[in-house]
Order: structure tokens, then sequence, then C-alpha cells
């Protein structure tokens, strides 16, 4: 996935996955995954996809700054 925040392109195929995170089984309606992913120039940003009823029922992209990035990594 692709998306510009700020003239800034984020894209889950060219950046670097960092840490992933998985709620609930596949094919559940509610499950969802959250990725961690680092740009070649060191942006970080969370991608987030699921069923229907997750909260990333569609798929989602938003930037994140080291720190909050570090907090999400361990939680």
């Amino acid at each position: 996935m692709k998306k510009i925040i700020c003239k800034v392109e984020y894209d889950t195929e060219n950046a670097e996955l960092i840490q992933k995170k998985v709620f609930g089984a596949y094919g559940d309606p509610a499950g969802y995954e959250k990725i961690l992913f680092k740009t070649a120039d060191g942006k970080l940003f969370l991608y987030g996809n699921g069923g229907a009823e997750s909260p990333y029922a569609e798929e989602t992209i938003k930037r994140m700054s080291a720190a909050k990035a570090e907090e999400w990594q361990k939680a």
C-alpha cells in the first residue's frame, strides 16, 4: 500500500519491516494486524489492516515519531 502524507510517500512494498503484531486469528472479522515500517530515509510508519469488524476494516498508514514507535514496540 502507498500513501502520501505531508508530501512524503509511505510505501509498504519499499520499506523495511521492523515489527508485526497480529490480533485474532486469520479470517476473524474482528482480527487485524499492525506492522511498523521504516523508509529508506528513516521515516517510521504504522500500517494497519484487518477484518470488517476490526479497528482496521480499511487499510491505513499512519506516520510515527521514533519515540512513539519505541513505545509501540514495547507494548
